[in-house]
């Protein structure tokens, strides 16, 4: 048996030092090399199993010694644990018992703190969006402070604490009644920030330099409006900056700045104008050009007139008016028949006439067509409405607005252009027509003359 043990390791020897020899090649050796190569490998093996299994105890002995301390280590946690337990346990049950005592001793004071907490969360909102708290920085936040500490159940409030709230209060109502004069930041339109003498009107309205003022939210600051309201309002701002003890007219708003707030956001004459549009504008346009034309023919229609009165009065015919011309068509033809001066004398009328009436028509049209216009822009806003519903829905009014302004701005201007060009279109078609009349008038007195005459 050991016999073929050592054959069999003696063939894997040969093989893998045939292998070897493949790999890197060396010089030969016999058996005898071969065999001394193997034992003397044999003990170098041993050797360094031993080395291992030294380093394996050792090894295995520190695990031990850590294994060891850790259950030491965890045995040592259980306990302190087992004694905050007990301890927190403890403590839970002298916390419940304080807690009922608290509650005993409180008594109604409980209910007193709570409604003192919900007036001084009140009041604190009320001085944020006070004009008083411009002048007296800080009262909001000492009642927000307040009011914190109160819901909380294991503070109480001071007397001190209390008092604040209506003194407060107090302060907030006495200042509503008076016209204060004090220096503060302002913050002006274009984003500067300067000292100025402002004036408070109780807790209504704040002005400087006279500009409206508003609170800006959240601080004790304030700023002028971006956009001011109109003349008439501004008026009464330096009134009161001016005034003494007499009483001044002014206008306040006594919702603290909303209504002034929606005031300023109405559009002026030119915005409420460019809300038409395009249809808007050529409407006003046609207005212009018809008012130019009305004025042009009522200063020559007057002129005319003038001087057709005072040819009436004369008997030399003058080339400076119609009736002039007209009375000198019988100096030119002295000779001829009735029917044939009537015949000259209707051709100078009809040369006259044009003149007389010129452009009277194209105010006319513009009278017609302006409220036609209008009735375009009402068309054309009503479609930019139903397109932005159907685009975003009815949920804001406010992408609706610009169609239906367009839509009512256009026919308000259709009609401000239609009425009075008809008016004017009446008055100035009557004057020329009585210059007409005038003429054919002349004209039938003057072939009627002829006629007496003839006979």
């Amino acid at each position: 048996m050991l016999k073929q043990i050592l054959t069999g390791t003696l063939a894997a020897t040969a093989l893998l030092i045939s292998q070897q020899a493949l790999s890197a090649p060396q010089d030969p050796i016999n058996l005898d090399q071969l065999l001394q190569q193997l034992q003397q490998g044999q003990f170098e093996q041993t050797e360094e199993n031993k080395q291992r299994e030294a380093r394996f105890r050792a090894e295995a002995n520190e695990q031990a010694r850590i294994l060891r301390e850790a259950i030491a280590e965890r045995d040592r946690l259980e306990k302190l644990s087992e004694t905050l337990e007990t301890n927190f346990e403890k403590n839970e049950i002298e916390l419940a018992g304080l807690t009922d005592t608290l509650t005993q001793r409180m008594g109604s004071l409980r209910e007193l703190f709570g409604v003192l907490q919900q007036v001084a969360g009140d009041t604190s909102s009320k001085l944020q969006t006070s004009f008083v708290s411009v002048e007296f920085p800080g009262r909001s936040e000492q009642l927000s402070d307040l009011a914190q500490k109160m819901g909380s159940s294991s503070k109480l409030a001071s007397i001190e604490e209390i008092e604040s709230v209506w003194l407060a209060l107090l302060q907030e109502m006495a200042e509503s009644g008076k016209v204060s004069q004090f220096d503060t930041e302002v913050t002006l339109a274009n984003g500067e920030k300067v000292t100025k003498q402002v004036t408070r009107v109780g807790t209504f309205n704040m002005v400087a330099d006279g500009q409206y003022l508003e609170l800006v939210p959240g601080t004790d600051t304030v700023a002028e409006l971006i956009r001011q309201p109109s003349g008439r309002y501004l008026d009464t701002v330096t009134a009161l900056e001016q005034a003494d003890e007499n009483p001044v007219k002014f206008a306040m708003d006594p919702t603290g700045g909303s209504i002034l707030g929606l005031l300023v956001q109405a559009p002026d004459l030119g915005e409420r104008i460019d809300q038409g549009g395009t249809v808007g504008y050529i409407i006003l346009a046609l207005g212009v050009i018809g008012l130019l034309i009305a004025v042009e023919r009522f200063i020559t229609l007057t002129l005319m007139g003038g001087k057709v009165k005072r040819q009436m009065k004369q008997t030399e015919a003058r080339e400076d008016n119609p009736l002039g011309r007209v009375m000198a068509v019988q100096r030119k033809y002295p000779d001829v028949d009735t029917e044939t001066l009537e015949l000259k004398l209707s051709e100078a009328i009809l040369r006259e006439v044009p003149k007389i009436q010129r452009n009277l028509t194209f105010i006319k049209i513009i009278s017609v067509v302006a409220p036609l216009m209008g009735l375009l822009g009402t068309v054309t806003g009503m479609i930019n409405t139903f397109q932005a519903i159907t685009l975003f829905g009815t949920g804001d009014p406010k992408l609706m607005a610009g169609g239906i302004s367009q839509a009512l701005v256009t026919t308000v201007l259709g009609l401000v252009v239609a009425i009075p060009m008809t008016l004017l279109f009446a008055t100035l078609n009557t004057r020329s027509r009585n210059i007409v009349h005038v003429l054919q008038e002349q004209a039938s007195g003057i072939i009627a003359e002829r006629s007496e005459r003839s006979h």
